[in-house]
């Protein structure tokens, strides 16, 4: 398996890119803000050709290359269909202006093939398979991606802005809820083994492991508190 990430354009984003193995094909994960470049030198340093974008939300710091992307390879994007009007309305996500100095250097806009996600959805794409679950809380159609555990290699899962090392995405944002983003985190982190790799969309990896043991919000609804005053929130 290879996964190359690099944090991309003014909010540092994850983006990934996701093969069986050099040579092959590929998914990219959450091109945002100024990531086409780092997407174009990942691809040709592993020789990888993309067969989809896949978006973990979409707030503007994830979604702002997919359409030079998916434009320069012909593929697809995959978004959940509460978060798809983000792509040609990102101010109107944020509730406020993002800046006109900003707004110049982005490609606002759907790509020409928009593929929409659904809770449980399983998707094999480039070979490999990715189990899609609905998380609301940081938007409405915030969304992750886990990949099964495979021979010596650990589960992976792709969290968006859902968990971050030692924290969790904001939810005072337009679609953000608090009530939301704790039973997402219940539901969907919980349950989840401790080996489990957590690629986010901010900030380091970690594992369900170490977060269930250290991080504030996830201890909290693990106990059945969840107050969700624990300790600042990231992203966007």
């Amino acid at each position: 398996m290879l996964i190359a990430g690099f944090p991309a354009g003014a909010w540092g984003t994850n983006c990934y890119v996701v093969a069986p193995a050099a040579g092959e094909e590929c998914v990219i994960i959450d091109p945002g803000h100024q990531a086409a470049q780092g997407v174009e030198e990942t691809l040709r340093k592993h020789r990888l050709k993309p067969v989809a974008v896949v978006l973990t939300h979409g707030h503007i710091d994830h979604v702002a290359s997919v359409v030079p992307v998916c434009g320069a390879h012909d593929v697809p994007a995959w978004i959940h269909p509460e978060d798809r009007y983000m792509m040609s309305d990102p101010e109107k996500a944020l509730g406020r202006s993002i800046g006109m100095p900003l707004m110049g250097e982005l490609t606002v806009g759907e790509p020409d093939d928009v593929r929409e996600l659904a809770d449980g959805a399983a998707l094999k794409l480039a070979g490999m398979d990715f189990s899609v679950a609905h998380a609301p809380g940081h938007t409405k159609g915030s969304v992750t991606f886990r990949m099964p555990e495979l021979a010596d290699i650990p589960p992976v899962f792709f969290s968006g802005d859902l968990l971050f090392a030692g924290s969790i995405g904001r939810t005072d944002l337009p679609g953000g809820s608090h009530a939301e983003m704790l039973e997402s985190l219940g539901r969907v982190c919980l349950p989840l083994d401790d080996s489990t790799v957590v690629l986010s969309g901010h900030g380091p990896q970690t594992t369900i492991g170490r977060e269930r043991a250290t991080n504030p919000y996830l201890r909290e609804v693990a106990a059945g508190l969840g107050d969700g005053t624990a300790a600042p929130r990231r992203g966007m």
